[in-house]
């Protein structure tokens, strides 16, 4: 799968572990930055992330900040984009099988680097039910922009 992937200098080494193990895991990564624990500032992560995602170049997006909030909100911005912030391997279930989500957000300040990679895990590999969910997701996303919105 490709995923892109970014975050701040805050999320800065939980992303790097995580974008080495799914490197290992046989996944192509896109790294969108940064690329040192330098301060940044999250939204321009996260648009990178959102827009390779929109445009076909990833599969799923992974973002990473101290608390997950900013990232989650600086991407749902993003049309197309349903950006699910998850700290455990449950929540990453629920947010591809309920709601179609195709960017994963860490929490770095929150989450241990074994919990990080087992929730990315279930998120790559979960898919969306479809169903009576898809009617919630269009209404969400009505143009379709996503990966199954507008099926």
């Amino acid at each position: 799968m490709r995923i892109a992937a970014g975050s701040d200098h805050a999320g800065f080494a939980l992303k790097k572990a995580v974008c080495d193990w799914l490197v290992a895991g046989g996944h192509e990564v896109s790294d969108c930055g940064p690329s040192s624990a330098d301060p940044v500032d999250y939204p321009d992560f996260s648009g990178k992330v959102c827009e390779a995602v929109l445009s076909g170049k990833a599969d799923r997006g992974l973002l990473v900040c101290n608390s997950g909030i900013g990232m989650s909100v600086a991407a749902n911005r993003h049309r197309g984009i349903r950006a699910a912030l998850c700290m455990f391997p449950t929540m990453a279930h629920y947010a591809r099988h309920h709601n179609d989500a195709n960017v994963l957000v860490l929490a770095a300040g929150y989450t241990a680097g074994f919990l990080a990679l087992e929730t990315t895990a279930v998120f790559l590999a979960e898919p969306f039910d479809g169903g009576r969910h898809l009617r919630r997701v269009r209404k969400i996303d009505p143009e379709g922009e996503g990966e199954t919105a507008g099926a």
